[in-house]
């Protein structure tokens, strides 16, 4: 994965959690800025921490931007 990917965090479930799909691969359940990093360093990211995340163009964020976790 490059930082040129598409990644989308979806809006929040009934717990709280929000899908991260990025390459068309749902990477996990995030429930913070923090489990997105976690997950986009695992696809190949290292580099990348939580303001890299928040500032992302390349990150669409469904149903709130990164500071909404809850319905």
């Amino acid at each position: 994965m490059t930082s040129e990917t598409p990644v989308t965090v979806y809006p929040p479930d009934e717990t709280g959690g929000r899908r991260v799909r990025a390459d068309g691969t749902i990477l996990g359940l995030a429930f913070s800025v923090r489990d997105v990093v976690a997950f986009l360093q695992e696809a190949g990211l290292q580099g990348w921490d939580e303001m890299d995340v928040v500032r992302s163009t390349a990150i669409e964020w469904r149903g709130g931007g990164p500071e909404v976790w809850a319905q």
